[in-house]
């Protein structure tokens, strides 16, 4: 037993074993590898990556844009104004109303000193009250030498009185009718200078010339007016007034365009203190002159209803029609762009994307063409975001990653 060689027994690793172990090394790294790949398949399932879309809107339209012919741009003006002024010169002493406030025609808005012509009238009063008893006193002479020329006629032609009698008392009638014609024309001068200076009190009250709004006012008390206002510090007129019941559009058309409109074309107005609101007008003059400086012309609007609120100077968009829109049909409707339609067996739907970028199926009824985009009903409001050219593969959920347009 001693001589048994245990070296022999030895086991030799270094040549076979190696080789398995590197195949149990690399057989560990395709697992791993696999096992990867199937964790990232599974998180791509349950965890799709974000769809890449670009987006539109829902806005807001009007059905008035199906008929637009051409846009342009204008003022409210009144085409019945006035600035209210005196005949006469003379210092403010009394100003009634103030802006915004409504005048009745003849109404007495402001009061000029009179205390110099009230004088004058007096005189001129008293003038005719003169000339007036001048008339009378003629008119008694006149009377008594017609009552002794009659006495004086019956006694000559009994023959008790020459003749030379008969034509005295004849003379002192004829000058008793001519006092008269005197005195009368005294007295229509006199009245004719009592008239001149009524008038001249009444120019110191100033009236309005028509019903309307008072829009601004141009002196105050104290204030000195004139017909010519040429004198330092002095005013032209005391206010300014506006009927109100004829507002109307002017609005300035370009000169390439005046073959687009006629007298009596419907329109339909949009003032930018009412953005949300829309009138229905209609072209009521054109006027015969190009502004050479902006090679426009301006048109006359007529507005259909004189609605509340819109004051003189407002700036005004009119849209020129190629019909006009019914009554109570100027309603705003939500509109989207047909791109953003995806059509179904039923019908169409949008997708609206959400503030968590997820979308978000929403079915709606289409309605008619307004220019670029088209009306829709639907649980849609203005300003939602859609999906622009859907592709089939969103529904409910799917998360989206908006791209910028370039």
């Amino acid at each position: 037993m001693n001589d048994i060689d245990l070296s022999k027994l030895k086991v030799e690793r270094t040549a076979s074993a190696a080789p398995k172990l590197k195949q149990r090394r690399s057989l560990r790294w395709w697992h791993a590898a696999v096992l990867i790949a199937v964790l990232v398949l599974l998180w791509r399932v349950l965890f799709p990556a974000p769809v890449a879309v670009q987006t539109t809107q829902v806005v807001t339209a009007w059905p008035s844009q199906q008929y637009l012919v051409l846009d342009a741009t204008g003022y409210v003006v009144a085409r019945r104004r006035a600035a209210v002024a005196s005949k006469g010169t003379g210092r403010v002493e009394w100003l009634g109303p103030n802006e915004g406030d409504f005048v009745k025609a003849g109404t007495v808005v402001a009061r000029l000193e009179s205390s110099d012509v009230s004088a004058v009238y007096q005189a001129a009063a008293a003038n005719s009250n003169v000339a007036v008893a001048a008339v009378d006193s003629a008119l008694a002479e006149l009377n008594d030498a017609d009552i002794n020329l009659q006495r004086t006629s019956t006694v000559f032609n009994k023959g008790l009185i020459p003749q030379v009698s008969l034509r005295e008392a004849m003379s002192r009638f004829n000058r008793a009718k001519s006092a008269v014609t005197s005195a009368r024309a005294s007295l229509a001068a006199a009245r004719a200078n009592q008239d001149n200076a009524r008038t001249s009190i009444d120019n110191t009250e100033i009236r309005a010339p028509f019903d309307g709004v008072v829009i601004a006012r141009s002196a105050n008390i104290g204030d000195i007016v004139t017909p010519l206002s040429s004198a330092a510090d002095a005013r032209g007129a005391v206010m300014v007034m506006a009927d109100m019941s004829t507002l109307e559009i002017n609005a300035e058309v370009s000169e390439s365009s005046l073959s687009s409109i006629r007298v009596g074309q419907p329109c339909e107005i949009t003032l930018d203190a009412f953005s949300q609101r829309r009138f229905r007008g209609e072209v009521s003059a054109i006027v015969p002159t190009i502004n050479k400086a902006s090679a426009t012309v301006t048109t006359k609007i007529r507005l259909l209803e004189q609605p509340d609120g819109i004051l003189p100077d407002m700036s005004a968009r009119v849209s020129f029609l190629s019909q006009a829109i019914a009554k109570g049909a100027s309603k705003a409707l939500l509109a989207v762009d047909p791109k953003a339609l995806r059509k179904t067996k039923d019908g169409h739907e949008v997708l609206v994307i959400g503030s968590d970028k997820l979308v978000q199926v929403q079915a709606v009824k289409l309605g008619n063409s307004l220019g670029d985009v088209v009306a829709v009903s639907g649980a849609l409001k203005a300003g939602d975001t859609l999906v622009l050219s859907p592709d089939d593969s969103l529904e409910n959920g799917s998360e989206v990653q908006i791209n910028e347009p370039k």
